[in-house]
Formats: structure tokens, C-alpha cells, sequence
């Protein structure tokens, strides 16, 4: 499994482990973790220079979860880690003769689409030119399409899942996307003082076991193609109200975009604003695929999810990898702001 410390890596290694019929599962990634997890083997491998075919050898399966967010203001930086070392993982497991290989797309591979109707699995994957992750994962989608078709005797499965969160990853998706300034006192029941309603504004989202359910069962059962991954509901700016104890007030796009980009601009914040963009273009997805050919079903609903963000939030959860530290505070605050906010490798 590449990319194996991350949020859905850990989950993935977790539900494997607790698979009978899986008897060894590698763990790869850049900085290694001090998680001990039972038979889990762990390698030390960047995918943009390492000798992949050698830890792949053997292998029935490879999982690839590697993908670097950051740094936002350097794409050359992610476009080699995500695209090209996507190539030379998928080259690699050609190379090594691994019969089976499950990618991580993204709903933000897909084109623009509808908020109003799902669309399923063949809704074209050519993301939004306008964000480097959109236009990553849509490079890779393509990369996959040739791969497919020079090596058909390999099972490829791409899982496309919406918006993933657990407790556990909670100050990784705060540093990927809020930065340093976000208080942690802030998100918490009624002291949130409004939720922006954009329109557009519509999550699909899951929680990190259920994606790593999807992703055991990819691995343990002869499935190929795409699949769509999320829970319900739907949800809007009046949920994440909702569960936040607070209000809405409604903003514009354009103002939206505007607070973003001086945000970016200003280094107060990491995520790029060509984000913001991609969360309000990207269709609802439509599920039943997973459900019935996957034999998938989440057991957390979108609303749990969002609460085990908030509430890691709050409480600066994490873990003991690289990805997933915890919120130490101000140390771990001041540690970002001196790396650069939006500049973090």
C-alpha cells in the first residue's frame, strides 16, 4: 500500500489487518510512523525516486494512496510526486507483474456537473482546470486509461470518494487547508458564528473506515472499473449549520472567491483558491455502483463524519504518523507559520 500513513491509509491498514484472508500487507511512505499495526511491514519509499518494482515483487495487490496537497504554491513539487510518481507507481507494478492495482481518484476529477441529479461513474473525468488537484487527478485518470489498455491481463480499480474525514485526521486537514490561525477553541457547538451559504455548496462526504471498507473490498474481490464513494446525505451549508449550533448567512460567489484569493495571497492560508472553485463545480455523485457491484455500504452517515471532523478539530486530534501529528499547540502552530503557510511539504 503506497501512501499507507495518511487518513484512509491508516484506516485501509486497519481493515486489512483485521482480514483473515489477508496474510501480509506492506506499508510504504516517505517519513515512517512509530504505528506498529500486526503483520504490517513498513517501507520507506518516496514515489518520485524509489525503486518501486522491488517492493512491489510478490505483491497480489497494490493500493495507491500517495498524494502531496502541499506545496500549494509550488505545483511543480506536486505535479512529480502526484503525477509523475503516479506513472512510476503504475509502471512499477506492471514491472513487478502485480495482478491487481486500486488507485485513489477523487470526486474532484470530474468535470463541472449537476448539484440538482447524480451522475454515475461515466460523467467525463476532465476536473477543473482552475486547481492543481483537479487538474492532477484528471491527468492521472488518463494515465490510467492507457495504462488499461497496454496492460488488460492487470485489474484496475479507481474509487472516486467525496470529501473524507475522521477524528484521526482532523489537524491534517486543519494544516492542508486552514493553517495556523485556525483557533481550535473556535469549532465547537455555538461559538462557530456563521456558516458561509454559497451557492453551489453541496458536500458529498464519507468517513475514513467506510472508504477503507471500499478499498478492502477492491482489493479482496475480482471487481474492475470506477466506483463512486459516499454517504448520505447530502449536504448543504444549513447541515454543517446545523451541526455547528450556528446560523447561515448567504454569500456570494464572487465574494467567496475574493476572501479566498486574499487569503492565498496574503500567506494566512494554505489552500489554494482555485479550491474553492472545485468544491463548487464538481457534480453529486450517485453511489449505487459501489453498492451493488462492490457489495459496499457505509455505516457512518455524512453528518457523523463531519462531526468527528469538528469535534477532532476541537481537541487536535491525531496519531503517531507523519501525516496525522496532532495539534501540539503553539509549538506545532509556530512550526507551520516558519515551514510557510501553503509552502509544507
Amino acid at each position: 500500500m503506497v501512501g499507507a500513513t495518511g487518513n484512509v491509509g491508516t484506516s485501509l491498514v486497519r481493515a486489512l489487518a483485521a482480514d483473515d484472508d489477508v496474510t501480509s500487507i506492506v506499508g510504504v511512505a516517505r517519513r515512517l510512523p512509530g504505528w506498529r499495526v500486526d503483520r504490517t511491514d513498513w517501507r520507506q519509499a518516496d514515489v518520485a525516486d524509489a525503486d518501486l518494482t522491488r517492493i512491489f515483487d510478490g505483491a497480489d495487490a497494490v493500493v495507491h494512496l500517495a498524494w502531496l496537497f502541499q506545496p500549494t504554491r509550488d505545483p511543480a513539487v506536486t505535479w512529480r510526486a502526484n503525477v509523475l510518481g503516479s506513472m512510476r507507481v503504475f509502471r512499477a507494478v506492471a514491472e513487478a507483474g502485480v495482478p491487481a492495482l486500486i488507485h485513489a481518484s477523487s470526486v474532484g476529477a470530474y468535470s463541472p456537473g449537476p448539484k440538482d441529479r447524480p451522475v454515475d461513474e461515466s460523467w467525463p473525468t476532465h476536473g477543473w482546470p482552475g486547481a492543481a488537484y483537479g487538474r492532477e487527478k484528471a491527468y492521472v485518470e488518463r494515465v490510467l486509461d492507457v495504462f488499461e489498455h497496454d496492460h488488460p491481463n492487470i485489474r484496475v480499480v479507481r474509487m472516486r470518494p467525496g470529501f473524507t474525514f475522521q477524528r484521526a485526521a482532523a489537524t491534517e486537514q486543519r494544516r492542508l487547508f486552514g493553517g495556523p490561525f485556525v483557533p481550535r477553541w473556535l469549532i465547537r457547538t455555538g461559538r462557530v458564528p456563521f456558516v458561509p451559504d454559497i451557492p453551489g455548496l453541496r458536500l458529498q462526504v464519507l468517513h475514513a473506515d467506510d472508504a477503507a471498507e471500499a478499498y478492502r473490498l477492491a482489493v479482496t474481490r475480482p471487481v474492475r472499473g470506477a466506483f463512486n464513494l459516499a454517504a448520505e446525505p447530502v449536504l448543504d451549508a444549513s447541515d454543517l449549520a446545523a451541526l455547528l449550533g450556528t446560523r447561515t448567512v448567504t454569500v456570494p460567489r464572487g465574494l467567496a472567491r475574493a476572501a479566498m484569493a486574499a487569503g492565498w495571497h496574503l500567506r494566512l492560508a494554505p489552500a489554494e483558491p482555485g479550491l474553492l472553485e472545485l468544491v463548487l463545480r464538481i457534480p453529486v455523485m450517485k453511489i449505487e455502483r459501489a453498492r451493488e457491484v462492490l457489495g459496499w455500504q457505509p455505516r457512518h452517515s455524512s453528518l457523523q463524519a463531519m462531526r468527528e471532523l469538528f469535534d477532532g478539530l476541537h481537541d487536535g486530534a491525531g496519531m503517531d504518523t507523519p501525516p496525522l501529528a496532532p495539534d501540539h499547540g503553539p509549538v506545532s502552530r509556530v512550526r507551520e507559520f516558519a515551514t510557510g503557510i501553503g509552502g509544507r511539504t
